[in-house]
């Protein structure tokens, strides 16, 4: 061991001691254990300086002051995002939940170091500043890449790094919103991990370390308990079926307003120019609906707790504070504009989730539907339960989560006795937006660019497989213009009966297969007037190296070919054979699939 580091030389001699000393089950449990305390510090950091920041630029607001530095300050803390990632960081920082699918899919649970602080760090300042957005996603990523980070650290298998980062994602989310069940649930419902009974325990652990150490440090800080005195009765609902079907339709306009005010800026050029656009308008919603600063969880518990003062405070309009039809217009307003003032923030260069943008959409959506049934029927069904259910309804169409959006909104509401509403709104806003949109938001890019694989084990194994480490070489080549003469040399010395057809500039041009020459070959007189071009065929399929393995198995499957070639630019590079790809695959399902 003379020569290797010394920080080397201790980690080898952890890894053989663990190995010795700890089975891979308790060491799993001991890492979930470890990965769910970092998470929960993490969230309470994050979470801290947010609300450090926040108190800064806000404290010495009034209610009746029609403040314009909402206007600008927005545009300070994206300018300020901008300016880490760009000039600082030099790094591109994409959505929390959709990098960690990408590497569970593509990169063998590989995330990259910086995002263990660069989308918590960003984030902070994004939403601090009043960026419209949540904390959720980041923090998500931030955990996740702990995860993947440790199970490198300590060469891990892919298998068990996945698990690792499952654990980082339960973790962080039940730190956030205390709700360790959820996080669960969440964790296998949205990253749609294919996890045996066995493995749900360090995703436990995980989850229950992380929420004590966030109950420590924060207290019920998110969305506070609230208290229904009359939540259901049989007569309601058709009341929760149509919440439902309205959350399901609301969860669509959400996503595709996200998806295409994404779509917007990417057709913008340059940074600047989408910080200018972006942020102005940003900064010009807040200005004028100055609820949509920030998460806006302080402004749902004032919803839940029955003050909706927070539709007037600090507006140009608080006059019309207690007027009904002033209070369903800005309800509606807010429903609308939160998606919008969410996608401005990501589009201008903010980083940030979507979780707390559709809790807050839900909220609106479900106090504004419970004021226009009271209203219009002379009814009194309470606006805090529905606006619940509502939160939940967007939770489930838009994540595509609807188990999760149950139990999130019944632990971190610690209204139990809600579990009948919720499940019904929850499941019919979920088979909803299903028939316009059969995946979630997170899911939608990554499908796009054929890099989710999650939902389908084979599609996953096979995204493990890389097609340059398959390919094999040793096929001796023929050139274009030899003849059955110069073809009969080759065999003699050749391991393989087929033989790729190139020119002197290693340019590929078709196979020769022995049986195509098998009935000639010892035909001495046709040795110098039959020549290779004459005797080639041009394959049908054609692999290149960096080709997907889900592609190039397609390709084996429609075609009858024992192998098909690998060409980079036109220039042969070897085969890739039917047997090598199968037996790999075989190896490779076999070794997931073992508990």
């Amino acid at each position: 061991m003379y020569g290797v580091p010394k920080k080397s030389r201790l980690m080898f001699r952890f890894l053989r001691w663990r190995i010795r000393n700890i089975n891979n089950r308790n060491f799993m449990l001991i890492m979930a254990t470890l990965i769910g305390v970092l998470a929960g510090f993490a969230v309470v950091v994050v979470k801290n300086l947010v609300y450090f920041i926040r108190t800064i630029l806000t404290s010495s607001f009034t209610g009746e002051l029609h403040n314009y530095l909402f206007v600008i300050y927005p545009a300070i803390g994206i300018a300020l995002v901008l300016l880490l990632t760009h000039y600082l960081m030099k790094v591109r920082i994409g959505l929390g939940i959709p990098v960690i699918l990408h590497a569970i899919s593509s990169t063998k649970g590989a995330i990259k170091r910086h995002h263990t602080f660069s989308s918590a760090l960003t984030s902070v300042l994004t939403i601090g500043f009043g960026g419209s957005v949540g904390l959720e996603g980041p923090v998500i990523l931030t955990g996740g890449a702990i995860g993947s980070h440790l199970g490198q650290v300590f060469h891990l298998n892919y298998k068990q790094i996945i698990l690792l980062i499952g654990c980082a994602v339960t973790g962080a989310l039940a730190a956030i919103f205390k709700a360790p069940v959820a996080a669960i649930i969440f964790t296998i419902e949205v990253l749609m991990l294919d996890l045996t009974l066995s493995s749900l325990v360090p995703l436990l652990f995980a989850s229950l370390s992380a929420t004590l150490i966030s109950y420590l440090a924060l207290g019920r800080d998110v969305i506070m308990a609230v208290e229904i005195s009359r939540v259901f009765n049989l007569g309601e609902v058709p009341l929760f079926i149509l919440l439902g079907i309205l959350a399901g339709l609301v969860s669509l306009y959400f996503t595709k307003t996200l998806v295409g005010i994404g779509n917007l800026f990417e057709r913008i050029r340059g940074k600047r120019m989408r910080w200018a656009f972006g942020a102005g308008l940003l900064g010009l919603l807040i200005f004028l609906f100055p609820s949509l600063y920030g998460e806006g969880y302080n402004t749902i518990n004032s919803a839940l707790n029955g003050d909706l003062s927070f539709l007037f405070a600090r507006s140009g309009y608080s006059s019309f504070e207690g007027n009904v039809l002033a209070t369903v217009v800005i309800l509606l307003l807010l429903m609308l504009l939160k998606v919008v003032a969410a996608g401005l923030t990501l589009g201008a260069g903010g980083i940030g989730g979507i979780i707390a943008p559709a809790l807050f959409t839900g909220m609106t959506g479900g106090l504004l539907f419970a004021h226009l049934y009271n209203n219009l029927f002379d009814a009194s069904v309470s606006p805090t339960l529905f606006a619940l259910v509502g939160m939940a309804g967007l939770f489930a169409g838009v994540l595509h989560a609807p188990f999760t959006a149950i139990f999130l909104l019944v632990e971190i509401s610690m209204s139990y006795n809600l579990i009948l509403p919720l499940m019904i709104t929850s499941a019919i806003s979920y088979a909803t937006i299903r028939l316009f949109q059969p995946i979630s938001f997170y899911h939608i890019q990554l499908t796009r660019r054929k890099q989710l694989f999650t939902q389908d084990k084979d599609k996953m194994v096979l995204s493990l497989l890389k097609a340059d480490k398959l390919i094999e070489t040793n096929f001796s080549p023929v050139r274009l213009d030899a003849s059955l003469g110069d073809l009969v040399g080759v065999i003699s010395e050749a391991s393989r009966n087929l033989f790729p057809v190139i020119d002197d500039e290693n340019n590929f041009y078709g196979v020769l297969n022995m049986d195509h020459v098998r009935r000639i070959m010892f035909k001495t007189e046709l040795y110098e007037t039959i020549f290779i071009r004459n005797l080639m065929d041009r394959p049908k399929f054609i692999i290149s190296p960096g080709e997907s393995m889900e592609e190039v198995a397609s390709k084996f499957h429609q075609s009858s070919d024992f192998n098909i070639p690998v060409l980079n630019q036109g220039k042969y590079v070897g085969f890739i054979s039917r047997a090598r790809l199968f037996s790999s695959y075989r190896t490779l399902l076999k070794k997931w699939s073992e508990d």
